[in-house]
């Protein structure tokens, strides 16, 4: 009796655990976001993504799922394919990806599932009637944020950007923050110089080398550094601790919270752009609205600008901020976003030193 009753309990065992099985391999995840490169929570740039995808299928009771290509900072073509095919295999019916390493990814695992729909951030459309693309005036952001930190009173600028100088929305970003100081400097009379850099932000990724250049920066007279590159805003921020009232301009989201040397932050909309594409493809508007596009926001879609909830400038404005703001909106300040071949020529009120 006791050995028939173990087989039973036994029996039961197994078939509990096949039915947990049965349940995982049942698993659907409707939206997938897939990051390129460096962490989701990179307090920036895939972080502010992720949260799009989040509220929204949160929102309205979607199923959702992220996927981090392996070897992180290393990740490949192929890694970030497989991590696509797997979101694919998942159940994704719409795969958010950020970055603009994903193009060649996106476009072979897009060829072989056309009933997917892709969606590029920071990327362009490229010919397949299942991918979209969002793309954004960052220039504008750099801009005003440039602006802000002269009329604030500071001179003594520093941008350190990711992407090793490749990187389309970085380079906006640090091309828009010179026009932004320039113009500042001339309407305050003033002169401006600012460190200008690429050099340890190839992979996104926080690094000592990064931490030793910047500490450097604030050491001999810096004020306030750009961190433009995910990730690196630690080396920056640990750099920033290292010397006395060194500030920091922090990018893509709102990065007040991580510290009080955080003055403002050059943001763009990543989560309500990507919110509001996610709402068309479910609202059946992909082919009148989406597919084979590349949507260009700014500050006239309110998809680019400085947080005002945190404020911490106390010399400009935030009324100030506003004037300017709607001026970008508007068109009656357009900052430019073709870089020119050198970068360090042409300004008559900021010196800028290039390291490399």
């Amino acid at each position: 009796m006791k050995r028939i009753l173990g087989i039973v309990l036994t029996a039961v065992m197994l078939l509990g655990i096949v039915a947990a099985f049965a349940s995982c391999a049942g698993s659907t995840y409707e939206i997938a976001l897939v990051t390129d490169i460096g962490q989701l929570m990179d307090k920036g740039f895939n972080q502010g993504t992720w949260e799009g995808v989040e509220a929204y299928a949160k929102a309205n009771n979607k199923t959702y799922k992220y996927y981090q290509p392996a070897n992180e900072a290393n990740a490949s073509d192929n890694d970030r394919i497989a991590a696509m095919k797997q979101a694919v295999a998942n159940g994704a019916k719409i795969i958010v990806a950020p970055g603009f390493l994903q193009q060649k990814a996106m476009e072979t695992v897009a060829k072989e599932n056309p009933n997917v729909k892709f969606v590029f951030v920071d990327g362009w459309a490229f010919g397949l009637d299942n991918v979209t693309a969002i793309v954004y005036k960052e220039q504008e952001s750099g801009y005003l944020a440039g602006y802000a930190a002269v009329m604030e009173g500071y001179t003594k600028l520093g941008f350190t950007g990711g992407g090793g100088g490749s990187n389309p929305a970085v380079c906006r970003f640090g091309y828009g923050f010179i026009q932004g100081a320039e113009d500042a400097a001339k309407a305050k009379g003033v002169n401006v110089d600012m460190k200008y850099s690429f050099k340890y932000g190839e992979t996104f990724s926080a690094s000592t080398e990064l931490q030793t250049q910047i500490s450097g920066w604030y050491s001999s007279g810096t004020e306030v550094v750009f961190a433009c590159g995910g990730s690196m805003f630690s080396s920056v921020l640990s750099a920033a601790n290292e010397n006395a009232n060194a500030k920091i301009i922090g990018v893509d989201v709102d990065q007040s919270g991580e510290s009080e040397r955080v003055i403002t932050s050059a943001v763009k909309g990543l989560s309500v752009s990507v919110q509001k594409v996610l709402g068309q493809f479910y609202a059946g508007e992909w082919d009148a609205k989406l597919k084979d596009t590349a949507s260009n926001l700014g500050a006239a879609d309110d998809s680019t600008g400085l947080p005002t909830e945190t404020w911490r400038l106390k010399n400009w404005t935030v009324d100030q901020y506003k004037e300017l703001f709607n001026k970008v909106k508007n068109g009656e300040v357009t900052p430019k976003a073709e870089l020119p071949s050198d970068i360090t020529a042409g300004w008559s009120n900021v010196t800028v030193t290039l390291e490399q």
